[in-house]
């Protein structure tokens, strides 16, 4: 058997042509189904396409698993919900991606798993995680000039940020985004960089559609476009703000949302969030004190993601937070942040 041979557990037969010649563009390929057991190897890398929550013995996926426990693993999940996660993670998954996931980004996330040979590198020499921040970087930056200068934000020119962030969370995972951005000078980029990956990874953890995916990346990519008005004094502030400044940085949501209604070309739910993401289940937020059923989920989960990536992010006046302590301080949030949302929170970013 060829040292390179990839695996393919699945119960969709046939298999997609377009979806076993791309596998077979890195190596030879068998296709099994679960209960098969494939004959003995050496093998290049483990791929599951199927219903874990269906009634199967997957004796033959578990042979190869004990047979061959440092394989690497790419799971492509029916459901991102938690008991299909907890099933494909007790299978010692590496990397688990919505079944619709395109066939180009299942392909470089296993070439990634595998170190079999490098990504391509889609401009400039850069990774895919890089290249990808750049892209949604350099969004972001128009979203804020021309929020600053004119306010004609551009909804188009917001939307080519989303897939790059989808894409490359999906595929180098949530903490190479996170250390990729970390690396941005400019505070409000990077604040907006994070946001937007943890919203991502949440969305793929969460198994939302491709539009509710978008969605929730839109909304996380425009979120603090409000800042774009606040002095570049207080915003870059190397220490904490007094209570003159801290008046001053509350106004972001509600000018921002200003600025995106003017504008035109968002749904509501996007102007929701801008509006709304520093809002409390306890009514102790701002700019409207909404309380409770007053908050829709979609402000829920950014508002978690933005805690969370102020905690994590480098300021100048202190160091990042761990990720066991930023969560820690989010579950102490109970009353204010919805505690079922942080608990799955929780499990996207230790998933990723």
């Amino acid at each position: 058997m060829h040292a390179g041979t990839l695996v393919l557990f699945t119960d969709q037969q046939p298999v997609r042509s377009d979806f076993l010649g791309a596998l077979q563009g890195i190596a030879p390929c068998m296709v099994l189904g679960a209960s098969e057991t494939p004959p003995p190897g050496p093998y290049r890398a483990l791929v599951v396409d199927l219903d874990l929550l269906q009634p199967s013995p997957l004796t033959g996926l578990r042979a190869l698993i004990a047979n061959a426990p440092g394989l690497p693993r790419v799971f492509l999940m029916r459901s991102m919900g938690q008991r299909s996660l907890s099933a494909a993670r007790g299978l010692g998954a590496c990397l688990c991606l919505p079944a619709e996931t395109p066939v180009d980004t299942i392909v470089a996330a296993l070439r990634t798993q595998i170190g079999s040979a490098e990504p391509q590198r889609p401009k400039g020499g850069l990774s895919p995680v890089a290249w990808a921040a750049d892209a949604t970087g350099a969004v972001i930056a128009d979203l804020l000039y021309a929020a600053r200068r004119s306010g004609a934000v551009d909804a188009a020119r917001i939307d080519e940020g989303l897939e790059p962030v989808i894409e490359a969370v999906g595929v180098g995972g949530l903490s190479s985004w996170l250390a990729t951005v970390r690396a941005y000078d400019d505070a409000t980029y990077q604040h907006c960089l994070l946001v937007t990956g943890l919203a991502a990874a949440f969305a793929l953890d969460l198994g939302f559609s491709v539009a509710d995916r978008q969605q929730l990346v839109r909304a996380a990519l425009v979120h603090d476009v409000g800042k774009a008005r606040i002095p570049l004094a207080i915003l870059n502030k190397p220490g904490p703000l007094d209570t003159h400044e801290r008046a001053v940085m509350r106004e972001h949501a509600a000018v921002g949302h200003a600025i995106l209604v003017q504008a035109g070309g968002f749904d509501e739910p996007v102007l929701t969030v801008v509006r709304h993401h520093h809002e409390m289940l306890d009514g102790s937020g701002y700019p409207d004190g909404l309380r409770g059923e007053a908050i829709p989920d979609i402000v829920r989960l950014i508002t978690i993601c933005d805690v969370y990536a102020a905690l994590v992010e480098r300021r100048p006046y202190r160091a990042p937070l761990p990720a066991v302590a930023a969560m820690g301080i989010l579950r102490g949030m109970e009353g204010k942040l919805d505690p079922i949302l942080v608990q799955a929170f929780a499990r996207a970013v230790d998933g990723s």
